[in-house]
């Protein structure tokens, strides 16, 4: 079964409400140290958490963490950003692009990047941040950017899983963190999410549905598009 205990954990956004609640949580529950990455990572006042510089979109960022970090069990794909607008028609081909550096090959790469240390280490554990957006098109490229993640994370599921790598995917609504300021409605505590994430893996879970909004979108999927997007036909004359 997955285990926290004595694991080596890497976790990308560590500066955010939410990556710092897996550095924090990921401890709690036995991890013997912490990688917490970021572009500019900070400063943190525990000698088992290790800042890491890394920047996801970039080759040569990856590749530096991977010397430096070549003991992990544990690799946490939490870094995201949004798109400055949600419109896939008025957004610049550029920020489509790098939206999706981010949101999807980013995670990827490092995935792909990390694999030969997670298949030669005991229990490797994969955890991929998705969102109800990989499942609910309210986000224009974001929303296709988490799609094509979760796609990704079965895919690595599939391949990793008969070497020994359990491969989570993570979805959920919005989450207490400035990402999410501008939303209104029920938000997850960034501490609620990494619990849920957590117990998930150790119970050997390969999904985190982590609040009813997510569920019912998950449950929809199996309906008619307009179970959905109920505004659909709503404009024809």
């Amino acid at each position: 079964m997955p285990t926290l205990t004595n694991a080596v954990v890497l976790v990308t956004g560590a500066n955010g409400g939410i990556g710092t609640q897996f550095v924090h949580q990921a401890l709690a529950r036995g991890a013997a140290k912490v990688y917490a990455s970021a572009r500019t990572p900070q400063t943190w006042d525990d000698e088992r958490i290790v800042p890491l510089p890394l920047d996801i979109t970039d080759e040569a960022s990856i590749r530096a963490a991977v010397e430096a970090a070549g003991d992990i069990t544990v690799l946490i794909n939490n870094a995201g950003a949004n798109p400055p607008s949600a419109s896939l028609l008025d957004i610049s081909e550029e920020d489509i692009r790098r939206n999706m550096e981010t949101n999807f090959f980013g995670p990827v790469r490092l995935a792909r990047a990390f694999a030969p240390t997670l298949v030669a280490a005991p229990s490797a554990i994969l955890v991929d941040v998705h969102s109800v957006a990989s499942w609910y098109a309210f986000g224009g490229v974001y929303s296709a950017s988490k799609a094509a993640l979760w796609s990704a994370t079965n895919s690595l599921r599939l391949e990793l899983d008969p070497q020994g790598v359990h491969v989570v995917g993570v979805h959920m609504g919005y989450v207490d963190t400035a990402m999410a300021a501008h939303a209104d409605g029920p938000k997850l505590t960034p501490n609620e999410l990494v619990e849920a994430v957590f117990t998930a893996v150790e119970a050997g879970a390969y999904e985190v549905i982590g609040d009813e909004l997510t569920a019912g979108v998950k449950a929809a999927l199996s309906a008619p598009v307009e179970a959905l997007y109920p505004k659909l036909g709503s404009h024809s004359a």
